[in-house]
C-alpha cells in the first residue's frame, strides 16, 4: 500500500457461518482502481458468479469507501454499495453520503464485505476492532427511523451511524434501498432487497481513528483550492444551497425536457407548485450538509398545517411526524411531474415514507406513473388496484407508498418495479427505462446526450453516470445544442469515466458542477501518495467501467440492451419547446462504441481490455 489514503484493511462478514474476517486490501487493486466503486467492482468480477441469483447467498454486499472518503475535502463522505441488482440483473453501484462512509474509515475498513444469509434477523455493530453480530429480531418489521434509533440506544453511542432496510427490503422491493443516518441512501436498483435477502437489517459503525494521509501539506493546500472554486461557482454557491437539487424543477421544465404523466408528455404546467422556490419559501426549515460538504443541498422540510392533517394524523401512528428531510429534484420530479401530482404535501409524505420503508423514490414513482397510466386507459380498474389511481392523485401516491413497502394489495405488484409489472399486465411499452430500471427526471428525446447516456449506463438508466445537462442545459464545460447528436458520444465518454474516477475517490458528483477533475486529482495523489494524473484518473474510470461492462456481459446483459423504448424513439414530444423531438439514439450509439474503442457489435475488444488490464 501506499503511505495514505486507504487504511489497506478490508473487513469480511460471513453471515452463514457468523465469521468475521480482516484482510490486506491488494494494493494494484487500489492504485489501479482507486477506490470505492472500482475496488468494488474488482471485488465483484473477482469472487461473484455474474449469472448468480441476485437474492442468492452468493451474491455479496459490498460497502466500499475511496481515498478521500473521511478526509477534510469538500464532499468526502460518499461510499459506494456494489452487489447484483434484483432489479436489472445487472452490476448494481449505488452511492450515498452522510457520515456512515467516514465512520466505516475512521473504523479502520476500506471496505466491509458480506457474503451469505444468517439464519435469523441480525444487524451488525462495528466499533473499530470490536465487530459482532447481534440478533435484530426485535427490530425486523420496523422502520429505518425506529431502526436507527433503537440501535443507538442499544449501543450508547448517540452519534454511531446506521445503514439500515426497513419493510421494503425486508419484503424484496426489487427497488429497496440502504438508508443510512435517516435520510441519505444507497438508493437505486434494490440494494437494499440484496441486504434484506441476507436476513441483515442494520450495519451501525462507530470509528474513533482518522484518516491517515500521505502528505497532510498538500492534502490541505489542494482542498483549500478545491473550496475557493467552489464558493465561486454558481451552482455549488448560490443554486445548491438555496434551493438545493430542486433548483433544477423550473429549469427543466423550461426547456421542454421535463417529463410528466409517466413520459406522455415534456413539460408539467403545475412544475411552480412543486420546484425549489416553492419549497424555500413555504416549507423549508434549514439547509443540512454531508460530512465534509462545503455545498450544503440537503433539505430540511416541514409538512404544511393542512398536509398535517391530511398526511400525518389521518393515517397510522408510525407516519405521524411531519418535520423530514428533502425532497431532491428527481424524487419531487417522480413522485410529482410524472404521476402528475402538485400537492408538495403528498410529495413530501410519500418522500418521507420512502425514507422511512426503504424505497428508491425514483423507480417508485414511476411505477405508480406506469400503473396510473395503465388506469387512465382502463387496463387496471378499482378492484385491482383499492382505490382510484388517476394522473394526479396525491392520496393514491401516498397510499401506494406505503403499500409498496409492505407488499399490500397493489403494492405487491408495485415492488416489482414498472418493467415487470407493464408486462404482467400486457402493456410492457409502459416502462420507461433502461436494462430494468426506470429513468430519472430528464426526456431523452428533449436532451438527446441524456438518452444515450441512459441506454449505455451500466447500472441501468442513470443521470449520474453521465451528467450531460450541464452542457446541453446549463451550457458547462462548453454549451452544446441539446437536440444535437454530434458530440454527445464523445460528452458521454468523458463524464461517464470522469464520474467513474469521482465515485471511486469518494467524492460526491456535485463537485463537477464547480470543480473540474484537475481541482480534484491533486487531493487523491496527496491523500494516496501516489503520483496520479488527470490522464491515470480517467484512465482509472474508463478501466472500471469496461469492468462493469464485461461483468454485465458474463450475466447475460447483451449489447442489445443498450436501447430506449420505443416512445422514446417514436412517438415525437406533443409540445413545448421541444415538441416534435424524438431520440436519435441510432446515430449516437455506433459513435459511442468507436469513442469507446469497442467492437461495432458494443463489446470491449481484447486489445482494449489488454491496455487497461482486465484480464
Amino acid at each position: 500500500m501506499s503511505d495514505g489514503g486507504w487504511t489497506g484493511t478490508v473487513l469480511r462478514v460471513d453471515l452463514s457461518s457468523g465469521e468475521i474476517l480482516r484482510e490486506s486490501l491488494p494494493a494494484t487493486w487500489a492504485r489501479d482502481y482507486v477506490g470505492g466503486r472500482g475496488v468494488g467492482a474488482r471485488y465483484l468480477w473477482e469472487e461473484v458468479d455474474p449469472q448468480v441469483d441476485p437474492l442468492a447467498p452468493e451474491n455479496r454486499l459490498i460497502f466500499a469507501t475511496g481515498p478521500l472518503t473521511g478526509t477534510n475535502a469538500s464532499c468526502g463522505a460518499r461510499y459506494m454499495v456494489i452487489t447484483k441488482g434484483p432489479l436489472t440483473g445487472c452490476i448494481t453501484t449505488s452511492n450515498s453520503g452522510g457520515h456512515w462512509g467516514p465512520e466505516l474509515k475512521f473504523a479502520g475498513y476500506d471496505l466491509l464485505i458480506l457474503q451469505g444469509r444468517a439464519e435469523r434477523p441480525v444487524w451488525l455493530w462495528i466499533l473499530d476492532d470490536r465487530v459482532e453480530l447481534r440478533s435484530a429480531e426485535h427490530l425486523w418489521g420496523k422502520g429505518v427511523f425506529e431502526t436507527e434509533d433503537r440501535v443507538r440506544r442499544e449501543v450508547g453511542i448517540a452519534d454511531c451511524s446506521v445503514a439500515s432496510i426497513g419493510p421494503g427490503g425486508e419484503n424484496l422491493v426489487r427497488y429497496a434501498a440502504i438508508v443510512n443516518d435517516k435520510f441519505r441512501a444507497a438508493g437505486r436498483s434494490g440494494v437494499g432487497a440484496v441486504m434484506g435477502s441476507k436476513n441483515l437489517k442494520a450495519i451501525a459503525v462507530r470509528g474513533t481513528g482518522g484518516v491517515h494521509v500521505a502528505d497532510p501539506g498538500a492534502l490541505m493546500a489542494a482542498q483549500w483550492a478545491q473550496k475557493e472554486v467552489l464558493s465561486k461557482a454558481p451552482l455549488t454557491s448560490e443554486g445548491l444551497p438555496a434551493y438545493g437539487t430542486l433548483a433544477l424543477m423550473n429549469v427543466i421544465n423550461e426547456h421542454g425536457a421535463l417529463p410528466a404523466l409517466n413520459y406522455q408528455e415534456a413539460q408539467f404546467e403545475k412544475a411552480e407548485d412543486i420546484s425549489g422556490e416553492e419549497l424555500a419559501a413555504t416549507r423549508l426549515a434549514a439547509n443540512k450538509a454531508c460530512f465534509a460538504c462545503t455545498i450544503a443541498c440537503g433539505r430540511v422540510s416541514r409538512i404544511s398545517d393542512a398536509g398535517v392533517g391530511r398526511y400525518t394524523l389521518q393515517t397510522s401512528p408510525r407516519n405521524w411526524r411531519h418535520a423530514t428531510e428533502g425532497p431532491e429534484y428527481e424524487n419531487a420530479w417522480s413522485l410529482g411531474a410524472d404521476c402528475g401530482v402538485s400537492d408538495l404535501d403528498a410529495i413530501l409524505k410519500a418522500n418521507t415514507l420512502c425514507n422511512d420503508l426503504g424505497l428508491d423514490p425514483i423507480s417508485l414513482g414511476a411505477t405508480i406513473a406506469a400503473a396510473m397510466e395503465l388506469y387512465g386507459k382502463g387496463v387496471l380498474s378499482d378492484e385491482q388496484t383499492g382505490m382510484p389511481m388517476p394522473f394526479g392523485s396525491g392520496d393514491a401516491l401516498v397510499a401506494m407508498s406505503e403499500a409498496t413497502g409492505y407488499r399490500r394489495g397493489f403494492g405487491d405488484e408495485l415492488a416489482e418495479g414498472s418493467k415487470r409489472m407493464g408486462e404482467k399486465f400486457g402493456h410492457p411499452e409502459v416502462f420507461m427505462g433502461v436494462k430494468g430500471q426506470e429513468f430519472p427526471a430528464y426526456d431523452p428525446r428533449a436532451l438527446q446526450g441524456m438518452g444515450l447516456g441512459y441506454a449505455t449506463s451500466n447500472r441501468g438508466a442513470c443521470h449520474l453516470r453521465a451528467y450531460t445537462v450541464s452542457a446541453e442545459v446549463m451550457g458547462e464545460p462548453e454549451p452544446m445544442d441539446p437536440r444535437a447528436t454530434d458530440g454527445k458520444a464523445q460528452l458521454t465518454v468523458d463524464m461517464q469515466n470522469i464520474s467513474t474516477a469521482v465515485d471511486a475517490a469518494g467524492l460526491c458528483i456535485f463537485l463537477t458542477f464547480g470543480n473540474t477533475l484537475s481541482d480534484l486529482t491533486p487531493l487523491v495523489a496527496a491523500a494516496t501518495g501516489i503520483a496520479y494524473t488527470d490522464d491515470d484518473m480517467i484512465r482509472a474510470g474508463e478501466r472500471i467501467w469496461n469492468l462493469e461492462r464485461m461483468w454485465n456481459l458474463r450475466a447475460g446483459v447483451e449489447p442489445s440492451e443498450d436501447k430506449l423504448p420505443r416512445r422514446m424513439l417514436e412517438d415525437a414530444i406533443p409540445a413545448g419547446p421541444a415538441e416534435g423531438e424524438v431520440s436519435h439514439l441510432d446515430r449516437m450509439l455506433p459513435e459511442y462504441y468507436r469513442v469507446r474503442g469497442w467492437g461495432e457489435d458494443g463489446r470491449p475488444t481484447s486489445a482494449k481490455l489488454a491496455e487497461l488490464g482486465i484480464g
